[in-house]
C-alpha cells in the first residue's frame, strides 16, 4: 500500500492506495466524522474488495491529516473528496470503473458526490439516517434525501441496533442488517459477505454494460 499526498481546496488529503495486479474496478472509501481509515468495517470492506480484484483507496480528509478531530463542513468534505478522486482517476485508477463509499459521515459524502465523480455504485456503512433525539430538543432532519438522490446501485450495511435508524430499501438500494450497532464491529464477517456479493454484482453489471 502506498500513500499519496494530494492537494485539495481545503488542505492536503491522504490517499492510501492498494492496487490490484490486474484491477477489475476501483473502490474508494472515506472515513467517519470522528474516526479514521482504520475503522474495522472499512478495513473489512476493503479487504473483500481487494480479494475480488479491485484496487482500493482509503481517503483521509484534510482535517484528519492536519490532526483535527472535529469534521469540516459538508461542502469542504465534498470538495476535498472530489479533488482526491479526480487526482486518482487521472493517475493510478485511470480507466477503471469507480465504486465509492464510506462509513457514517464518509457514506454521506460518497452519496452527495456520486454523480459528480461518475461512480457506478455507492457503499454506505452505518449510514447516519436520523440523529438520535436529544432530551428536550426537536428531532434532527432525516438524511434520507441524500440517499434518495443517488441514481446508481447502492448498498447500505446497517447494524440492527443502530441508534441512527435503518434506511428503507428501494429498487436500486439494497439494505442489509447485521448484528450490532453503529460501529458495525459485532459481525465483521457478515459485513464483508454483504459487501462481497454486492460488489461482484455491480462490477459485473458495469462490465456487461460497457462491453455490450
Amino acid at each position: 500500500m502506498k500513500t499519496l499526498e494530494i492537494d485539495t481546496p481545503f488542505g492536503t488529503a491522504n490517499a492510501h492506495l492498494d492496487s490490484a495486479h490486474e484491477p477489475r474496478a476501483a473502490f474508494v472509501l472515506g472515513h467517519g466524522a470522528g474516526g479514521g481509515v482504520e475503522a474495522k468495517d472499512l478495513v473489512a470492506a476493503a479487504g473483500v474488495a481487494h480479494s475480488v480484484g479491485l484496487s482500493v483507496a482509503f481517503v483521509e480528509q484534510p482535517y484528519r491529516v492536519a490532526g483535527r478531530r472535529s469534521p469540516a463542513p459538508a461542502h469542504q468534505l465534498d470538495a476535498a473528496w472530489t479533488a482526491v478522486i479526480d487526482h486518482l482517476v487521472a493517475g493510478d485508477l485511470r480507466g477503471l470503473a469507480l465504486v465509492v463509499g464510506g462509513r457514517s459521515s464518509g457514506a454521506r459524502v460518497a452519496c452527495r458526490t456520486a454523480e459528480a465523480v461518475r461512480a457506478i455504485g455507492v457503499l454506505c456503512l452505518a449510514f447516519p439516517l436520523q440523529p438520535p433525539r436529544r432530551s428536550g430538543a426537536k428531532p434532527a432532519p432525516s438524511r434520507l434525501p441524500e440517499l434518495d438522490a443517488v441514481k446508481v446501485p447502492t448498498l447500505v450495511v446497517q447494524g440492527s441496533r443502530d441508534p441512527f435508524a435503518i434506511p428503507p430499501a428501494t429498487e436500486s438500494r439494497t439494505v442489509v442488517q447485521v448484528a450490532g450497532n453503529h460501529s458495525l464491529r459485532t459481525d465483521l464477517g457478515a459485513v464483508g459477505e454483504a459487501v462481497r456479493a454486492w460488489l461482484l454484482h455491480v462490477v459485473l453489471e458495469s462490465h456487461t454494460t460497457r462491453t455490450s
